[in-house]
């Protein structure tokens, strides 16, 4: 049997605050297999990507004092935005490096180009940054409840797959050099029987931003959004396609190195004028 010293210490975080019963459903699926440890945002934080706001806080709360947590996992609320929580999870609150982030499970999918506003990737981003394995896992939902925690949402597929993929990530000892992340989005309807497909960041954006309704540019005028697109027109290797057309577990692989995949070569020729839309000068 593993002694206490030898298990991996799991840390869970989330965008959607302490309180998500998403977080605490995929905090249940890891039930022996580590240490774990949750810090999350103590206020709902979705949308703040990989944000550092310089007027954060930084305090941190037992969360036993606004909810019960299981007998046998460290959990803390944090003044701060998801990677700041992650931060705080590693720098104070772990007694070693985590070996594996798994951040959500989120309110919604996060697919296509909007990547970067998610809070759950940028909390993922954020570990994968500091040299730990991290899975971002998106349930979606209805639109209505996404920044809700609403028991309307069954999470036992998302948390299924969130925990078969970060045990894999966890286990591995050959995860590519390249692979990061591994960002998990999970159809509404799916069960744990639901197929699944590796797929590409999606170029389209799914959700877009909506003018606020005001008589003044000085009066309160908050942005929405709006779903916005045709799902079959995106690529079909995509986690757009593959989600919201093909009704499948999406599984993106990302990198922190996002460094455009154009010839470098051929582009520092371009600049320099020696060549021009694709002829020699």
């Amino acid at each position: 049997m593993v002694n206490n010293e030898q298990q991996p210490i799991i840390l869970f975080t989330n965008d959607d605050g302490i309180q998500s019963p998403g977080l605490w459903a995929i905090v249940r699926a890891f039930e022996g297999m580590g240490e774990r440890l949750v810090v999350a945002p103590r206020e709902q934080q979705s949308g703040m990507g990989r944000s550092m706001p310089a007027f954060s806080e930084g305090r941190i709360y037992p969360a036993e004092e606004v909810m019960e947590v299981p007998v046998d996992c460290t959990a803390y609320a944090v003044d701060g935005t998801p990677a700041q929580a992650v931060q705080h999870g590693v720098l104070e609150l772990s007694e070693r490096l985590p070996s594996l982030i798994v951040s959500g499970i989120n309110y919604g999918d996060n697919t296509g180009n909007g990547v970067t506003i998610s809070g759950t990737v940028g909390a993922a981003i954020e570990g994968a940054s500091l040299g730990i394995k991290a899975v971002a896992i998106s349930q979606q939902t209805a639109h209505d409840l996404h920044l809700t925690y609403s028991q309307e949402v069954d999470f036992t597929a998302a948390a299924h797959f969130g925990q078969l993929f970060g045990k894999w990530m966890l286990d591995a000892d050959d995860v590519p050099d390249d692979v990061d992340v591994l960002k998990i989005d999970v159809p509404i309807d799916a069960t744990k029987q639901t197929p699944w497909w590796v797929t590409r960041l999606s170029r389209r954006r799914v959700y877009w931003p909506t003018r606020p309704e005001r008589a003044s540019v000085g009066d309160i005028g908050r942005l929405g959004y709006k779903y916005d697109t045709d799902p079959s027109h995106a690529e079909p290797d995509s986690d757009v396609y593959v989600l919201l057309h093909e009704k499948k577990v999406s599984v993106t692989p990302m990198s922190l190195d996002m460094t455009s995949r154009t010839d470098l070569f051929r582009l520092k020729q371009l600049f320099t004028g020696e060549r021009r839309y694709g002829k020699r000068v």
